[in-house]
């Protein structure tokens, strides 16, 4: 699951407490998710693309991620 997160992240200049306060994803789900070990469910994808101000396409382009609404 290669996912693009902890990039956007890192050069917004965000960690990983605040992006999972800004997106209300707990820290370690969240780290799960940067480092491939869980895969992020749609509503996750949403507030993360949300919270990091891009596509769901552009965090996740390998799993499909959406850019619905």
């Amino acid at each position: 699951m290669v996912n693009r997160v902890r990039e956007v992240r890192e050069k917004l200049g965000l960690t990983q407490v605040e992006l999972s306060r800004r997106a209300r994803i707990a820290s370690p789900n969240l780290s799960a998710i940067e480092h491939g070990q869980r895969q992020a469910w749609p509503k996750a994808r949403r507030r993360l693309a949300k919270a990091l101000k891009c596509r769901e396409s552009e965090l996740f382009p390998e799993e499909g991620g959406t850019d619905a609404g």
